[in-house]
Formats: structure tokens, sequence, C-alpha cells
């Protein structure tokens, strides 16, 4: 499918809103500080240390930031001791990449975000395996838990290797507060045993999958299919139009959704700042 700039506008901004609501949760549970400061069409935010809220998310299509706005951001991470990293779509404001490089600004990667359209009537699909079922998980948070933080921990290493690693601890906080912040928690379990975890977020028409893994031990058995599938399932009762999700380049999760339907969209380029120019 064809992603026009005003598909790539809301779900940028979609990605900003939520990226804020997560910075807000952790304030509001661990009474971190955190800040979320609204810049060209998105935000940036700050969820506590070694969070993966860390960031720059949704700018570029609300104009191009002033140098004092970006002067203003990047005080704000120095105060915590934290990176400035952007992630910035490949369908946003050009002049903006122009801006970041002229700051010392490096591109340091890329991540893909695939889109593909919900139909009323989806299309026929192989019945799911009878071992595995997928229930929402909001009763089970501390088993969901535990699936989605050691399915990221132990990474299937197909693909471009993600940019960042975090420690266990960041990842529990993380997985939390996206809980907190609208997320609605899916557990996948294979002969009644716990096997996969995954989440999604509707934003009006659009179904953001906010993540998914499966354990080592179950991969390469149709865990992420099933789960897949019950979150579209529940995206079309919700009236959503559209799902999105972010994946790694090349990876087994990208290449999952492609099985699914989904398309690549459009890139994020992600840029960081030279270490010397803070």
């Amino acid at each position: 499918m064809i992603v026009d700039l005003e598909l790539a506008a809301r779900i940028e901004r979609a990605e900003a809103e939520f990226m804020a609501a997560c910075s807000r949760a952790a304030a509001t549970r661990y009474g971190v500080p955190t800040f979320r400061v609204p810049i060209a069409g998105g935000f940036a935010t700050y969820a506590g240390d070694d969070s993966p809220f860390n960031k720059v998310a949704g700018t570029g299509f609300g104009g191009v930031p002033t140098g004092a706005t970006l002067d203003d951001v990047e005080r704000r991470y120095a105060e915590h001791r934290s990176p400035v990293g952007f992630e910035i779509s490949t369908l946003a404001e050009p002049a903006l990449f122009e801006m970041l490089t002229g700051r010392d600004y490096l591109l340091v990667g890329f991540e893909d975000v695939l889109v593909r359209a919900l139909s009323p009537r989806p299309r026929a699909a192989a019945p799911p395996d009878r071992e595995i079922a997928v229930t929402r998980a909001e009763d089970r948070i501390a088993v969901w838990m535990d699936v989605a933080v050691e399915s990221a921990l132990t990474p299937d290493d197909h693909g471009v290797p993600q940019l960042d690693a975090f420690p266990r601890q960041a990842l529990e906080t993380a997985e939390q507060i996206g809980i907190d912040a609208g997320a609605r928690a899916y557990l996948a379990t294979v002969g009644g045993r716990p096997a996969g975890a995954g989440g999604l977020r509707i934003s009006g028409p659009l179904a953001q999958l906010t993540g998914a893994g499966t354990l080592p031990t179950y991969r390469r058995r149709g865990v992420q299919a099933e789960l897949v599938r019950v979150r579209l399932a529940d995206a079309r009762a919700a009236g959503c139009e559209h799902a999105v999700v972010t994946t790694q380049p090349g990876s087994t999760s990208q290449a999952n959704m492609r099985r699914a339907g989904f398309e690549l969209g459009y890139s994020r380029a992600v840029l960081a700042r030279r270490a010397e120019a803070g």
C-alpha cells in the first residue's frame, strides 16, 4: 500500500503521543523526574534512567523546530545525563535532517514502519494451531511481564541487530508503564504454558502493535502469527482502519508481519548526537 503524508503524519503523531503518555505514566507510578516537550508536531520525552522512551518522536510533520527549541530540548536531556536521539520518518520535512546534521547529529540506523489496511471482512486465514491460545492478560500482568521481558532479552538474531540493549529492570519498567499508558496486554500459551506476549494500543482509527516476543523454546511454531491475528481482530472490532507496527529491517518479526499482510510504509532514520557535541 502507498502511505501518503496524511497517514504518515497520523502514525507519527500516535507514536509521539504514546511516548508522552508513557512519560506521564512513569512519573505517576514511579515518581521519577520526566518531561514531555512538544516539538514540530512530535514530542521529546524522558521517562527515567535507561528508558526506551527517552527519545524525540513524531517530529517533522509540523514544520521545522527553531534553533532555540532544539537548544531547550538538548538542555533538558543533558540535565538528566541522557543522550539525545531523534527518530524521524523519511516522509518528514527534509530540512529537519539538514538542521540536525548541522548540529553534529549522526545517522546511526533505521527502523521500518509496516502498515496494513483493516477491512471489515478479513481475508481467510489458515486455522491456528489448536495448542496455541491468545487471551487478554490484564489479570495476569506478572506472567505477561516475565514473558515479554525474557523474550526481549533473548532476541532472534536474524536481520539488523537492535540499536539499543536495555537491562532487565529498564525493560520491566517500560512494559509496565506501556500498560499504564493505555496498551492492552495479550498472552499466548502453548498447551497452557506461557509462550509469547504482545501489546495493542488503539489511537482513534489507528491500531498500534506495541511490541511482541516469543520465548526461544516456542519460536517457529506460529505463536506470533496467532498474536497478530487476535490483535488485528480486536482492532477491527474497535473500528480501526489501519494497523501499524515497527520492526528492525530484515528481522524475523518483519517477515512475520509481511506474512500477516503488512507492507513497508516508510522507514525512520535514527539520529544521535556526537558525544563530544554535548
